[in-house]
């Protein structure tokens, strides 16, 4: 297959595959989706305890043969679950249902503590989010346990700011070893994650084709980031198509990164996203950021996102 198969160096010496498969939505169909992956050559899983879709992973991983020690997988502790005392209880339920023993990295999934309990969104009558009161970095002192007992091989976050990570620094131990968050062409970040870099957080982008997902409305009246003339023009040169420019773009800045799908010829496809852009097309591709960010749920979570960063609409 044309895949430079590329891996990235993580904090803890651990190699993380640069295309990972993403598992947000179509919970139905993630296991035939996984599945497909798996046999197309990815080795690098991602999931979380809110898609709901830990236990189609597990299968397809179990029903593929594959040894556990050759796939990467990543999955996401739930703001429900931010107490220090709900942190590994929540891993264990996670580990139960992907049918293995330890992730290989375990994020928080967003800074914003909701209500504890088994609810995962828990509302108030007036159908408000109810917040909890954990404070992140306590929550992350009880993920740091979970990554000295070995039962997550790397621990990181999501949807941190710069700011908020600063914090998460200076008061706990373990830096955390991976950093994901909505990076594409029409939202770089450059300086962010040049930042992130420096401390030795690897990024990972989330949503790597932008607007392309129906969910975020923001996106919906302009053309989408996967079509954007530049990408396509930039992607005849290789015989490629613009979406899997976009994946190569964002392996260029060393991130890995994470696109999904369920269309079989579309998961081998953007395994093959993983080839090397040219010097001058990365410099193109420079012009066609336009600091755009399509999720951001601060008015839904109770909590201010992204403060500081770009694209970050006050």
């Amino acid at each position: 297959m044309a895949t430079l198969d590329t891996k990235f160096k993580l904090n803890t010496g651990a190699e993380i595959p640069a295309v990972g498969f993403g598992t947000w939505q179509d919970k139905d169909a993630q296991e035939g989706a996984v599945a497909e992956a798996l046999k197309a050559g990815y080795t690098h899983i991602d999931t979380a305890r809110i898609y709901g879709t830990e236990p189609a992973v597990g299968a397809a991983i179990k029903k593929s043969g594959i040894p556990r020690s050759k796939i990467f997988i990543t999955t996401k502790l739930w703001n429900n679950a931010h107490h220090p005392d709900d942190v590994e209880p929540a891993l264990d339920a996670s580990l139960a249902d992907l049918g293995t023993d330890y992730v290989d990295l375990y994020l928080m999934h967003w800074p914003v503590a909701f209500g504890r309990g088994d609810t995962m969104v828990p509302k108030d009558n007036n159908g408000k989010i109810i917040n909890g009161d954990t404070d992140f970095v306590d929550t992350w002192k009880a993920m740091e346990k979970t990554f000295k007992k070995g039962k997550a091989k790397a621990i990181g976050i999501s949807n941190f700011s710069r700011k908020e990570t600063e914090r998460l620094l200076k008061e706990t131990e373990v830096v955390p070893a991976a950093h994901q968050i909505e990076v594409h062409p029409y939202l770089q970040q450059n300086e962010a994650c040049e930042w992130f870099r420096s401390k030795g957080i690897h990024v990972q982008q989330y949503s790597p084709f932008g607007n392309q997902n129906e969910i975020y409305s923001k996106g919906q009246n302009m053309g989408k980031l996967i079509d954007d003339p530049t990408l396509v023009e930039i992607g005849k040169k290789y015989n490629k198509n613009g979406a899997q420019v976009a994946l190569a773009w964002g392996i260029a800045q060393g991130h890995s990164v994470l696109p999904k799908s369920k269309t079989p010829s579309r998961i081998k496809d953007n395994l093959e996203g993983d080839f090397k852009l040219e010097k001058e097309d990365l410099e193109k591709l420079k012009g066609v950021d336009k600091g755009m960010r399509f999720n951001d749920p601060s008015a839904n979570f109770g909590w201010n996102f992204y403060v500081g960063e770009d694209g970050k609409v006050e």
